[in-house]
């Protein structure tokens, strides 16, 4: 019946769908057109408005029909999951212990998240989670981790992320806190902003997990706070081929240049093997299938056939989270979202539109854009890629520019989590993309950076920068006024 459910949702849509075409309008209108092929920079001068919903739009190349199913697999992203058992069948299944009731709730508008206020220092409703382990305690756990089969070794009540909230009737895991304390860097000797100062005060998190509902976390507990990140170009990014991240990789430094980047290597589900590891902030998942998978399972406590526990993060000690109703149903694959389901889901995150560069041809940006190469951040943040004919045809064959090489760097001790993933070491980060960085106050209503939000604007997500990335943040601290401000203007026009 729920499958039944769909294909009607389906045939309705069509019919919507073939009205709109009929009557000559668009399914995008002006204001939220679907956005350009990112084929090229785009050497425009203007200015255009910019939308909140920006991060929002398809590929304009897409066909018509496959603008449908970008749409059905965007109120699918938007849905609002409800505790089994409901008579919103379609819909139930939440939790019974998750961190969000949609893929949206975290990904607001598809852009980044942050952390909340230190006026309200609970994380709770924030578009952040905290992920737990523990070292290995075992041979079992060190020949597991060897062998690539899991990534970490899930706090033994806990599970490997703490989950903020529960459905009725049960008790949530635990409430995290933060809260920061301001750290004076010293820049060169003439000033880093319009307020003339020489300083600037970055902000280091300090959390604490509070209201432990299922016992005390131990003391090795490992931590890492992470925030959503923002979602267009996943699909540009799944297409780079594996060759040409791979030709990147230096993990000894033989060219001698200080950049060591590696490649996280991952188990691959579908594939039972490990293999190249793209996405996340340790590039801990393979696929943008498997990504999506694991965060309707672990954020909302939704199953699906890659993950089909019904009781989602509920760890085996957990037994009353595990006594709770799910919706795992044989119409739905025998778990709560289908494979159709989790497939148009995929479909819409792999075709969120890059949005078109602004302003790059002013001579603050192109002075900021030489700078960018001059200290080095292009080592890092690759800028141009071709993608390869054999990709899906909508993101086959074309130039991209997403600044981000895909691999693992060592990025010092200040912005190190202790916690490795896979291969990825509790120093290491995966070189974010740095496309559409320009357009977050826009989309997202803040300028919070790095893999906690703790950067408050771009100036300090540089200043953070340590490890491989320390020359180059050092030259930055040196140049002059006028060369600072000019990489800021570029990075925003990215």
């Amino acid at each position: 019946m729920k499958k039944s459910f769909f294909i009607l949702a389906l045939l309705g849509a069509m019919a919507a769908f073939t009205a709109t075409i009929a009557s000559g309008l668009s399914l995008f209108p002006k204001a939220y057109a679907a956005a350009p092929v990112p084929s090229t920079q785009n050497t425009s001068n203007s200015t255009p408005a910019v939308s909140k919903h920006i991060f929002s739009l398809p590929q304009a190349n897409l066909t018509q029909e496959e603008q449908l199913v970008f749409i059905l697999g965007k109120s699918l992203f938007e849905k609002i999951w409800v505790s089994s058992p409901s008579s919103t069948t379609a819909s139930d299944g939440l939790g019974p212990l998750y961190n969000a009731r949609s893929c949206q709730s975290c990904h607001i508008r598809n852009g980044r998240g942050q952390p909340t206020s230190p006026k309200k220092p609970s994380l709770m409703a924030a578009s952040m989670m905290m992920r737990l382990s523990i070292p290995a305690q075992t041979e079992q756990h060190k020949a597991d981790l060897a062998a690539g089969h899991i990534g970490v070794i899930p706090e033994p009540i806990y599970g490997t992320q703490l989950q903020d909230f529960s459905v009725q009737g049960l008790l949530s895991e635990g409430k995290a806190t933060i809260r920061y304390k301001e750290i004076p860097i010293k820049l060169s000797t003439e000033a880093p902003n319009p307020t003339e100062q020489s300083v600037i005060s970055l902000r280091a998190p300090i959390y604490t997990i509070e209201q432990l509902n299922y016992g005390p976390l131990p003391n090795n507990i490992q931590m890492s706070p992470r925030i959503a990140p923002m979602m267009i170009g996943l699909g540009l990014l799944a297409a780079i081929s594996e060759a040409d991240i791979l030709a990147k990789e230096d993990p000894n430094d033989i060219d001698g240049n200080g950049i060591s980047g590696r490649a996280n290597r991952v188990w691959n589900i579908q594939q039972q093997q490990t293999t190249l590891g793209r996405f996340g902030w340790k590039a801990g998942n393979p696929t943008l299938l498997q990504q999506n998978n694991a965060a309707l399972h672990s954020d909302i406590g939704i199953s699906s056939p890659m993950f089909p526990l019904g009781a989602g993060e509920c760890t085996v000690q957990q037994t009353d989270c595990r006594s709770f109703p799910n919706g795992n149903s044989v119409h739905l694959d025998n778990a709560e979202a289908s494979a159709q389901m989790v497939d148009l889901i995929e479909f819409y995150t792999r075709n969120l539109a890059v949005p078109k560069r602004r302003n790059s041809q002013t001579p603050a940006v192109l002075s900021g854009q030489i700078t960018f190469a001059q200290i080095g951040c292009h080592s890092c943040h690759t800028p141009r890629y071709e993608t390869p004919s054999n990709a899906p045809t909508a993101q086959a064959n074309q130039v991209i520019w997403p600044y981000t090489d895909l691999l693992l760097h060592d990025m010092g001790e200040a912005l190190a989590d202790h916690r490795p993933e896979f291969q990825a070491s509790g120093r290491e980060w995966r070189t974010p993309p740095l496309w559409g960085v320009g357009l977050t106050k826009a989309v997202s209503q803040h300028t919070q950076f790095l893999h906690d939000g703790r950067a408050r604007n771009l100036y300090e997500a540089i200043l953070w920068h340590g490890g491989e990335a320390q020359a180059s943040k050092a030259s930055f601290m040196q140049l002059p006024l006028q060369d600072r401000n000019n990489l800021i203007t570029f990075l925003e026009s990215l």
